[in-house]
C-alpha cells in the first residue's frame, strides 16, 4: 500500500512538472525578446540624437556601477525602455515598427507604465509617491526629470524653479513680484519647502505644517514667547504670501488692513487723522504714519515682561 501511494505521488509530480514546463515554454514563446547587442543596437539608429548621448555622463550610464542600467549584467537602454527585440528586428513592408516604452507627457505609453519602469529601481527612495499629488494627477517622472541630460535641470538650484513653473504658473507669477523668497537669486529651490515625490502634509510640504516648514529658516520667529501672537503658531500664510507679494515682507495685505481682518478698529482707530481732529491741532506721527506696527512692533511674539500688547 505504501509503495502504491509513493508510485502515485511520483506520477502526480511528473505530471505537474510536465505541465509547468509546458507552461514556461508557452510563456517563453510569448515573452518579448531583447535586442542582440543592447545599446549598440539602439545607437545604430539613435546616435545622431545628441540629447540622448548625455546619459553616458550620468549615474544611469555608469558602466562600473552595478545599480546602473549600464552596469554589469544590466540591460542597458532596455532596462528602462523595455525589450526591444521586435523593435530592432526587420519590419515587413507596410507594417509599423513595434514601439518600445517612451517617456514624457506626450508619449503614447501610459503614465502608470512609464513610472513603473522608474519605480523598479527607485521605489525604495520614493515610498510616499503612491497617493502623492503628482501621482494622482498622472504626472510622469519624465515630465520633471531628464534622464538623458548630463545635468538634470530639476536637480540644479539655478534651473529647478523653471521646471516646476511649467505647470505651476500662479507660483511663477508670484515669484516675479517685488517681495519674494530669493528664488530668482538662485538661493532657494522649490524642494527647499516642498517634497514633490509625496508628503502627508498640505501642499506636499517637507514638514508636517506650514509653520514648521517656515521655522526651518525663520527660527527666530519660532519662540516660545511669553506673549504669543496666535496666528504665528497657527499658520504663517494667514499674514504672508510665501510665493511672492506686492507688499513688504510678503504680506497678503498692508497694515492696518491686514491687522483689521482679526482686530476690530472700534475704539482703537488706526486711520490717520488730520491736524484738525487732534488735541491742540498738532498731528501725531504715530497716527499719520498709519501702521499698527508703529506701536505693536513685536508682531511675532514678545518675551518682555510688559509685552502683553506686543508693543515691545
Amino acid at each position: 500500500m505504501t509503495i502504491k501511494k509513493l508510485f502515485a505521488g511520483l506520477l502526480l509530480g511528473a505530471a505537474a512538472l510536465a505541465w509547468s514546463s509546458a507552461g514556461l515554454a508557452e510563456e517563453g514563446a510569448a515573452a518579448p525578446s531583447y535586442s542582440k547587442k543592447g545599446a549598440d543596437t539602439c545607437l545604430g539608429c539613435h546616435s545622431d540624437e545628441p540629447a540622448l548621448l548625455g546619459i553616458f555622463r550620468t549615474k544611469h550610464g555608469a558602466p562600473n556601477d552595478e545599480r546602473s542600467p549600464f552596469g554589469h549584467g544590466q540591460l542597458q537602454c532596455e532596462s528602462c525602455h523595455g525589450p526591444g527585440g521586435a523593435h530592432t528586428a526587420r519590419v515587413p513592408r507596410g507594417q509599423e515598427r513595434p514601439a518600445v516604452i517612451r517617456f514624457g507627457g506626450k508619449s503614447p505609453t501610459p503614465v502608470v507604465k512609464q513610472n513603473g519602469q522608474c519605480l523598479n529601481c527607485h521605489n525604495a527612495d520614493l515610498g510616499e509617491w503612491h497617493g502623492s499629488q503628482h501621482s494622482v494627477k498622472d504626472t510622469s517622472c519624465a515630465d520633471c526629470h531628464s534622464a538623458h541630460k548630463a545635468s538634470d535641470p530639476v536637480l540644479k538650484a539655478s534651473t529647478q524653479p523653471q521646471v516646476c513653473f511649467t505647470c505651476h504658473e500662479n507660483q511663477r507669477t508670484n515669484s516675479l513680484k517685488p517681495y519674494t523668497h530669493p528664488i530668482r537669486d538662485k538661493q532657494l529651490t522649490c524642494t527647499g519647502c516642498h517634497s514633490p515625490h509625496g508628503s502627508m502634509a498640505k501642499a506636499s510640504l517637507k514638514r508636517d505644517t506650514v509653520t514648521e516648514t517656515c521655522f526651518t529658516c525663520h527660527a527666530d520667529k519660532r519662540g516660545p514667547f511669553l506673549w504669543e501672537h496666535a496666528p504665528v503658531a497657527d499658520d504663517c500664510t494667514l499674514c504672508h504670501s510665501p510665493h511672492g507679494s506686492a507688499n513688504p515682507a510678503m504680506l497678503t495685505k498692508r497694515a492696518p488692513l491686514l491687522c483689521q481682518q482679526c482686530h476690530s478698529s472700534v475704539g482703537h482707530p488706526s486711520v490717520a487723522y488730520t491736524p484738525n481732529g487732534l488735541p491742540g491741532a498738532s498731528p501725531s506721527a504715530y497716527l499719520l504714519n498709519g501702521s499698527c506696527t508703529n506701536c505693536h512692533s513685536a508682531v511675532h511674539g514678545s518675551n518682555h515682561p510688559s509685552g502683553a500688547s506686543l508693543a515691545r
